[in-house]
């Protein structure tokens, strides 16, 4: 189809003209279908916007509504919104137009602009677990969501305007010296317009919020909907595909994934403004203690530190970790899959920490401040409750310790929502209702979560390998580190294996095992025996030379003999450490016709993986 270009250019409205299809002042005229009701989504940030896409399936398959997007313009992060709406392919009015368009239903999860403008019911969704931090509110010196933008002229004063203007200051009364911060999102500050709720529906997940509610802005209570957690329902849809998700972050069999994850802001785990800046020596040790076969890691950042710092920064900072083995979750994309395949957690006071101790998986708290949570939230319970890591002591220990002895809190179970399983139908009861049409006959449904990508482990950082060969039974005990930065404990020998894409090429010549990843057919680096032979004639200190051609087997040659062929199952033994254990099992005086007829028994941990050698 000419003319036709799908997932590029600019969003519609996103240069700030009013688009004219399939609203606008002469839409009747070039619209197709013109008698649709309009719902639209309003985004503040990337962050809202996930948690909007979560319902939008809701409205799936309904020729009778007529789906639209804005942004506010009112977030401090708005990089990457209109990436993501180009991604949903709804037509995106300006802010402006959006406060002239009439529109049915307004959908929202943040609280960010001039909502009270909007002329339309507004429904109000969280974009995390409830609400639980304070806020400082508009009149304190501290700017909010809707500060620093001029309220169009709709004839509504500006929630800035009513807090400064509506009531004189006085000399006699003095503000309380030591003000506790509103809750944000549960407070009149930001859920009345002169004294009138902003919102016509406010969705909350549980009782205990609505009890909150109740005792700190009463006014808004009849508005409140209970009506499950979209996004914990998808989660829990997809706790029986667990181990896909595993396999998908290349978690092999033995190994536990720890997942660190972070919220935004100064206080923390990635931020620097807590009492101790953890992180700088937290992610080294992360993929430098751990045993790389034993554990897998990886991270899961709150996309305002994506957006707010840049993409390019975030992989900037976390570059040595990432070549030492650390996986980058897609912030938006894979998170929640990533929880749900995680072992255990490393976070701090964000939902995601919470979403994970409500899964039933041990949570370690590297960062817990409690200042900006409301005391009576559960978010604040949880993080009272949950035990801290200690940045000084081993981190193995820690996370032994916190799997073995761990006993999942009641408070997160049972507290992220009332209505298990059941959102997708009461949202969709309440967002019809709103609307004055009735619901679709079908079932309501909400999306599946897709199937991440595969990210099999490649560290390009040297590799220290300690290993001890035994004889009852005849086994090679393996422990792989990524760029130690001090030799590890353990009896034994110890080598060095290093991949041939190194960012520091002179540890090549260090190296007893040389590694590289592809296909066997690849022309540019030849056949894997014509490759394995080119690197040791180039270095000749190394000793042996393995071409890993996938995720179970790889092509290994020595300095004397025919090259061979090391196997496994996909997901057991890593086989760049069935090289090294290989290379151990030789050098400990072992034969090649013994490790052919036989096979090798390498032990990882607790696990012990089969690897057959042939010729």
């Amino acid at each position: 189809m000419a003319g036709v270009e799908l997932g590029g250019g600019a969003v519609n409205g996103s240069d700030g003209r009013h688009i004219r299809v399939p609203v606008g002042d002469d839409a009747a005229r070039w619209a197709t279908r013109g008698r649709c009701r309009r719902v639209l989504f309003v985004v503040h940030n990337v962050t809202s916007a996930t948690r909007l896409l979560d319902v939008l399936p809701l409205f799936h398959d309904d020729l009778r509504i007529q789906l639209l997007a804005t942004c506010t313009g009112s977030s401090a992060f708005e990089d990457g919104v209109e990436a993501l709406l180009a991604e949903t392919g709804l037509p995106v009015l300006p802010w402006e137009q959006a406060l002239e368009t009439k529109v049915d239903l307004a959908i929202t999860a943040s609280l960010g602009g001039q909502l009270h403008c909007i002329p339309g019911k507004l429904a109000l969704l969280s974009h995390g677990v409830g609400y639980n931090k304070t806020l400082a509110t508009p009149d304190t010196g501290h700017r909010t969501p809707d500060t620093g933008h001029r309220t169009p002229d709709t004839g509504h004063p500006s929630p800035e305007a009513t807090a400064s203007t509506s009531a004189p200051a006085s000399n006699h009364v003095r503000p309380p010296e030591n003000p506790t911060p509103p809750v944000f999102g549960l407070s009149p500050e930001w859920l009345l317009h002169e004294g009138i709720p902003i919102a016509d529906a406010m969705v909350l997940s549980h009782p205990e919020q609505v009890d909150r509610l109740r005792a700190a802005c009463p006014e808004a209570v009849p508005t409140a909907e209970l009506a499950g957690d979209p996004c914990f329902d998808r989660m829990l849809a997809e706790r029986p595909y667990r181990e896909r998700f595993r396999k998908a972050l290349g978690v092999r069999r033995g190994q536990r994934l720890v997942l660190l994850n972070s919220t935004w802001n100064p206080e923390s785990l990635f931020g620097d403004g807590g009492g101790d800046d953890v992180l700088p020596s937290l992610l080294p040790r992360l993929t430098a203690e751990l045993p790389s076969d034993e554990y897998r890691v990886a991270a899961v950042l709150h996309p305002n530190i994506w957006h707010g710092h840049g993409p390019g920064q975030v992989r900037a900072w976390l570059d040595r970790a990432q070549r030492g083995g650390l996986v980058l979750v897609d912030p938006l994309h894979d998170w929640r899959q990533a929880l749900l395949a995680a072992d255990a957690v490393i976070g701090d006071q964000g939902s995601v920490s919470y979403y994970a101790a409500a899964l039933g998986t041990p949570v370690l708290l590297g960062a817990a401040p409690v200042d900006g949570l409301d005391p009576q939230s559960p978010v604040a319970e949880f993080v009272r409750q949950a035990p801290p890591l200690d940045p000084h002591l081993p981190l193995a220990t820690q996370l032994d310790d916190l799997m073995a002895k761990h006993h999942p809190l009641p408070g997160p179970a049972t507290l992220t929502t009332s209505s298990p399983g059941r959102s997708a139908a009461l949202l969709r009861t309440l967002f019809y209702r709103l609307i004055n049409i009735p619901e679709p006959p079908r079932p309501a449904l909400l999306e599946r979560l897709r199937m991440p990508p595969l990210q099999l482990p490649s560290p390009t950082v040297p590799l220290r390998i300690l290993t001890r060969v035994t004889t009852d039974p005849p086994e090679i005990h393996l422990a792989r580190y990524a760029d130690p930065g001090y030799e590890p404990d353990g009896e034994g020998h110890a080598h060095t294996a290093v991949h041939e894409d190194t960012r520091d090429p002179d540890q090549l010549a260090l190296a007893d095992v040389l590694l590289r990843q592809g296909a066997p057919d690849d022309l540019r680096f030849g056949p894997p025996e014509q490759w394995t032979s080119e690197v040791l004639a180039r270095h000749p200190h190394s000793a042996l030379a393995a071409y890993i051609t996938a995720p179970g087997a790889c092509t290994v040659r020595t300095r004397s003999g025919p090259p061979l062929r090391l196997a496994g199952a996909p997901t057991g033994l890593d086989p760049a450490a069935a090289a090294s254990a290989l290379h151990a099992w030789l050098t400990a005086g072992g034969t090649l016709e013994q490790a052919i007829e036989e096979g090798l028994a390498v032990r990882t941990g607790h696990t012990v993986h089969r690897v057959t050698v042939t010729k």
